[in-house]
């Protein structure tokens, strides 16, 4: 993270000098004319219950909102944005009230927002009439309280490529999703299923208020999305054609201008596109700066693909002669064989441990069916079932997403997770229905009969500990960052909570080493080693730590 602040302010520093092309930029306006211009009229009949003409938001038993929205760009912005104006409101307020965090210093916070106006400069040539329209909607209910960053639209253009600039500055750090498909005789019934984790953590409160929006444009496919205030591109989502889109980060160099946002990629492709070749030609017209593989499954071609973006390449990986296709956060197609950024990350990270996690437990099922595939998103062990702790990055279910779905495209069906994390109960959608439904009927969407039931582990007493262990592992990293002492019994205590996961021990070498207890230190960075590590660089530096303890005690 500091290196991530001192490379803008670095950049900041030497770009202050220059301001071609950021006038332009925060002067732009999107196209208005010709779009509906009546500002929509909210009924809120409970706290549960918001309509705008046919328009609406409820929120479901799994605490789950339902939005449901038609119109043009302008209508559905300014609709989505008066419907879910209080959670808008809360996710601009968790997600800049996190920047502030980061960035205390007011003098900082300054620096980084001119960062941000040269960095965004080109950022609206990049994304297209119809979404800048739509984002300029839902703009107007943002907050006034930080005007002082951007004017409202701006902002709200800005936070559509917060995505891609935390995935490149923080060098994935905050993203490790997982995605797999199968189809043919590995499913029960030979229709395409697909599911996939997205592990993308910006706080706990950051994944309270999920939205599953269902969209009817007046141009293109009606569409489902899992999002959140203020959000209108795709990170999951299936269209009425039986079109799915997931993204999964890859490794990207730090981007020195903003282009395309992945998630405008995305919603584009599951706006416009019905099969593979569709989305395949909508991915090359655009310009991204960070490099995402795009899994799309298709109804109509019954199979799925990987379409790999970066700035400098584009490839995209078929499985002619298989019924199964994997995703982490590595690229797989001929076009990035001899990357060595690639390469490097398979090497480095956690994607390829989840990678074959994911081959292991797909291997073990003949069949797969949606509650299969939900047991596999929930898994928390390592490869051969290994204990590794619980919130490892080399889990399948690291006990920190946003949300799992699986799709069943032919039939047109999708399950999206409630809280807590994958644990929650899938709830059922039936795009059939839902998208043939009488408009002017409020009602949940979803389908009681096929949800899938919570994960039993949310009633275990291993369950309690590591909700504990997460509240003491923050404190642990408070006593680091601030050089403050804890209890004589903390760490005993924390370590007892999730006794198989590494950084427990790691923490605790780091802690005493610290305090100068370098025998303490040595024994704690040993115990850690013994664990199931979730990166090279993190094994590298836990090594490190144990060689200097060793050194301080001659």
């Amino acid at each position: 993270m500091k290196r991530s602040i001192q490379i803008i302010f670095f950049f900041a520093a030497m770009l202050s000098l220059f301001s071609c092309g950021v006038s332009e930029s925060l002067h732009h306006q999107p196209q208005l004319s010709g779009y509906g211009q009546e500002k929509p009229l909210v009924i809120k009949y409970n706290d549960t219950l918001y309509a705008a003409g046919d328009n609406y938001l409820i929120k479901n038993k799994q605490q789950l909102w339902e939005l449901y929205v038609s119109g043009d760009p302008l209508q559905r912005g300014q609709r989505i944005g008066a419907l879910t104006q209080p959670l808008l409101q809360k996710q601009e307020k968790i997600f800049f009230s996190k920047v502030q965090e980061i960035v205390p210093s007011k003098f900082k916070q300054k620096v980084l927002r001119e960062f941000l106006k040269w960095y965004n400069r080109k950022l609206y040539r990049h994304i297209t009439e119809e979404y800048k329209t739509e984002i300029y909607g839902l703009s107007q209910y943002a907050s006034d309280e930080f005007n002082f960053i951007a004017p409202k639209y701006l902002r709200s253009l800005y936070l559509h490529g917060a995505h891609d600039i935390g995935h490149a500055l923080q060098d994935l750090a905050l993203v490790g999703c997982s995605s797999m498909a199968v189809w043919g005789d590995k499913t029960e019934d030979g229709q395409l299923l697909l599911g996939r984790n997205f592990d993308f953590y910006a706080g706990d409160a950051f994944a309270q208020e999920k939205i599953i929006a269902f969209i009817k444009p007046d141009s293109g496919h009606p569409f489902m999305m899992i999002t959140w205030g203020g959000m209108m591109g795709v990170v999951s989502g299936m269209n009425n054609e039986g079109l799915t889109v997931t993204i999964n980060a890859g490794k990207s160099e730090i981007p020195l201008i903003a282009k395309t946002p992945i998630s405008i990629v995305a919603r584009e492709i599951l706006q416009y596109a019905s099969t593979i070749e569709e989305a395949e030609a909508i991915a090359r017209k655009r310009k991204v700066f960070v490099s995402e593989s795009i899994m799309v499954g298709s109804a109509k071609d019954k199979k799925a693909v990987l379409i790999e973006v970066a700035p400098e390449n584009f490839g995209v990986y078929d499985m002619p002669n298989s019924n199964q296709l994997i995703c982490s956060n590595h690229f797989q197609s001929e076009a990035y064989k001899t990357d060595e950024r690639n390469q490097r990350h398979i090497l480095e990270s956690h994607s390829q441990y989840r990678f074959e996690r994911m081959q292991e437990l797909l291997d073990e099922q003949e069949k797969m069916n949606p509650e299969r595939m939900a047991a596999i998103l929930r898994n928390k062990d390592g490869l051969q079932n290994a204990k590794i702790g619980y919130g490892n990055e080399k889990a399948l279910n690291q006990l920190l997403a946003h949300h799992g779905i699986v799709f069943q495209p032919e039939s047109r069906m999708v399950w999206v997770s409630s809280n807590p994390y994958q644990l929650g109960a899938f709830v059922a959608y039936d795009l059939h229905k839902i998208f043939n439904k009488k408009e002017n009927d409020f009602v949940v969407l979803g389908t009681e009969s096929r949800t899938i039931p919570k994960d039993d582990f949310l009633d275990t007493e291993t369950y309690r500990k590591y909700e504990e262990y997460r509240i003491q592992d923050r404190i642990i990293d408070k006593a680091l960052s601030e050089e403050k002492i804890l209890e004589p019994n903390f760490i005993p205590a924390y370590q007892n909570l999730n006794p198989e996961h590494w950084a427990v021990y790691f923490k605790a070498g780091k802690y005493y080493y610290e305090r100068g207890w370098y025998k303490a230190a040595e024994i704690e960075f040993q115990k850690a080693l013994t664990k199931v590590i979730s990166t090279e660089p993190d094994r590298i530096q836990t090594e490190t730590y144990l060689k200097k303890a060793k050194k301080k005690q001659q």
